[in-house]
């Protein structure tokens, strides 16, 4: 690895450290960008895992006192449920308009949130509560995206901020851990991808440490909002790439 392919690669780790530490998820959305052009595919899915454990535990641990098993669980239990009936349906529909259908719906839902006022609170039992973590380990099968629906089923509560994200991280860290196991046994981690870890390290924590800081000085409104806008480039990442591949395949040859 050459020294500007180097330094892009940290780079990106530092800004998905400082994401993941201000909001809590999109660490992953913000270093693909960039990996995807100076690592492989591969190396790229297993290190978003690998530092998706590290990220989500850092909040977890700094959340702790706000944290509640009786709020996490439901969601957790049922991601892992959804997340291998996700990755078995990929192999019967196909990936790319089934990307942009939840793309257009993210845009929509977000756009929406961002031009009302504040969602009137919604109180959730624990067996929806389930259902929503069957369809939130699903969507992260389907499309990579494992932590959207917890997400928005914590803002669509009213909860404070730092409950929000003491409940939908540990969703992501059970996410991430049946993720890593999973490429474990596939044989995706390699040792090459290992060193790759440990070289981004210093940079993903920096990044981290950064944005928890910035976190702790907003208000629950502009987290609601950072949240929504996170979401928006979610659904626009799934949106893109879906358009710019038609459009490349209507070229005349």
């Amino acid at each position: 690895m050459d020294g500007i392919v180097l330094t892009l690669f940290v780079l990106a780790a530092f800004a998905g450290g400082f994401i993941s530490g201000f909001s809590g998820f999109a660490m992953g959305l913000v270093v693909s960008g960039v990996w995807l052009h100076v690592i492989t595919p591969m190396q790229t899915a297993t290190l978003i895992a690998g530092y998706g454990l590290l990220t989500q535990g850092y909040g977890i641990f700094n959340l702790r006192r706000a944290f509640d098993l009786r709020k996490t669980w439901p969601l957790a239990a049922g991601t892992v449920i959804g997340i291998p009936i996700g990755v078995s349906i990929l192999t019967y529909v196909n990936p790319g308009y089934l990307r942009f259908g939840v793309g257009v719906l993210l845009v929509l839902y977000t756009i929406y949130g961002l031009t009302r006022p504040v969602f009137a609170p919604i109180k959730i039992g624990t067996a929806a509560d389930i259902t929503i973590g069957i369809s939130n380990g699903l969507l992260g099968g389907l499309t990579g995206l494992g932590g959207v629906i917890s997400t928005i089923s914590c803002q669509l509560r009213g909860w404070p901020k730092d409950v929000q994200r003491a409940v939908f991280q540990p969703v992501l860290f059970v996410a991430f851990v049946v993720i890593s196991i999973s490429q474990t046994l596939a044989g995706s981690v390699t040792l090459e991808t290992l060193k790759l870890y440990g070289v981004g390290i210093p940079f993903m924590v920096s990044g981290l440490w950064l944005g928890f800081k910035l976190f702790g000085t907003i208000n629950d409104e502009t987290f609601r909002k950072a949240v929504l806008l996170l979401l928006l480039l979610s659904g626009l990442s799934l949106i893109v790439p879906v358009l710019a591949l038609f459009f490349w395949q209507s070229l005349p040859a």
